[in-house]
């Protein structure tokens, strides 16, 4: 990570300029989806256990909503930042617009710890961020769903807070529910698989056999475990898997050269994506600094954790095999990392084109729950690799008709998209 002082949205605003440049857009457009339509600050007191009150600070933006309903999730964390919020909803809209599903983008989030909150302050928390927004979110105005640190249970209290709100049954408002209680069915493993579908994409158009490619992967939260998963399904082998350790607050790599076998690592990992480190030096792991899953000799690197990860100053690092990186995060390479990049030919595939299996699968779980009738496992999970197929392919055909860098060329199609979306309702 830089060591510099790290602004997402700034980040997020010089990468839209630099898209918006290619397409020429006027004045007025590029001041309108620069920045968010509407943001909203507020306080969210809870008594703790302890009988003390707390006042925890929430968010939610709603960058731009020209193509359909608001769509973003709700992080907790303690570092959370209006700035970071903002970032994210801006990409939310274009990872909406590249999939081409008609959804807005927005994103949310509470300045807290779940590390350090028993189950009934972070019901508190949860039901408290939904009396704050009950009138700016709903099924056809703005969709939450789960992000960092946020789970089902905590959109199940959302969603029972704004019923109740209401007086009424409304499980479109929020997807990334239980199963049982109106979520989808292949919706745990959608934003990993998707990041996969899309890799799998890329090795067709690069003539590479997946049985031939190694990786390594940062994180080993949801999305991690299950861009393994099915690139090990695949044919592919991942030696290098990394994650954050609470107890030490530091990061750690697992490396295992016969490969690392998530379903077991999954039994010595703790519900925050945390690897037992004594554990799975027994089971074989040779375990290294946390910068360590970036140096590994591998085909293929999937960051999955956070933002501002692949730097100007460690992007360096990375060995003279890598031909592939699949952004699993949100922001996770900064624009001094992405010329290096280039500059070697490293084939890359941009978060909000990689890991948008997630809210193409939270828009079918939208559909469902508005429908009332619910898809098969199999169904759906076929509805997103057609989704994620087609957006790559349009994304891959532009970048090399244009000689894009895939960044750019993503940026073109979601922005001109949204832009179009905006000229038509007259807004601009």
């Amino acid at each position: 990570m830089s060591s510099k002082a790290f602004n997402p949205f700034v980040m997020a605003q010089a990468q839209f300029d630099k898209a918006a440049d290619f397409l020429n857009l006027d004045e007025g457009t590029r001041e309108l989806l620069r920045n968010p339509m509407r943001e909203y600050h507020f306080n969210i007191p809870v008594r703790m256990d302890d009988g003390k009150v707390k006042v925890f600070r929430g968010f939610r933006v709603q960058h731009n909503d020209a193509r359909g309903p608001g769509k973003g999730g709700i992080r907790f964390h303690p570092h959370e930042t209006i700035d970071t919020v903002r970032a994210l909803s801006m990409w939310m809209t274009w990872k909406c617009a590249v999939v081409d599903i008609p959804l807005g983008g927005s994103k949310g989030g509470v300045v807290c710890d779940p590390h350090n909150l028993s189950a009934r302050e972070q019901e508190q928390i949860c039901r408290g961020w939904v009396r704050q927004l009950a009138r700016n979110i709903g099924p056809e105005t703005d969709v939450p769903a789960p992000d960092v640190m946020t789970n089902a249970q905590h959109m199940l209290w959302m969603l029972d807070e704004y019923e109740a709100i209401y007086g009424k049954k409304m499980p479109g408002l929020i997807t990334g529910k239980p199963v049982g209680l109106g979520g989808s069915l292949g919706r745990t493993e959608a934003t990993g698989f998707g990041v996969i579908y899309t890799v799998r994409e890329a090795l067709k158009d690069m003539g590479i056999k997946p049985e031939d490619t190694t990786a390594s992967v940062q994180g080993f939260g949801n999305v991690a475990q299950y861009a393994i998963r099915l690139y090990n399904q695949i044919g592919g082998k991942v030696v290098c898997a990394s994650c954050w350790d609470q107890n030490d607050q530091t990061s750690y790599s697992f490396r295992r050269k016969t490969g690392v076998d998530p379903d077991a690592l999954i039994t010595i990992t703790d519900r925050f994506g945390g690897i037992d480190k004594s554990k799975a030096a027994e089971m074989g792991y040779e375990i290294l600094p946390g910068e360590a899953w970036l140096e590994q000799e591998v085909d293929i690197l999937v960051p999955a954790a956070i933002e501002n990860q692949i730097t100007g100053e460690n992007a360096g690092k990375m060995k003279k095999s890598v031909r592939i990186i699949a952004e699993g995060a949100n922001g996770p390479t900064t624009p001094e990392a992405d010329k290096v990049i280039s500059e070697r030919g490293i084939f890359l595939i941009p978060d909000f084109l990689a890991n948008a299996g997630g809210v193409t699968c939270s828009y079918f779980e939208q559909v469902q729950s508005n429908m009332n009738y619910f898809w098969e496992k199999d169904e759906v999970l076929g509805k997103l690799d057609l989704k994620m197929t087609s957006a790559f392919q349009a994304v891959s055909e532009l970048a090399r008709k244009r000689k894009l860098y895939m960044r750019d060329a993503a940026y073109m199609i979601s922005i001109s998209r949204v832009a179009q979306a905006c000229k038509d309702r007259g807004w601009v």
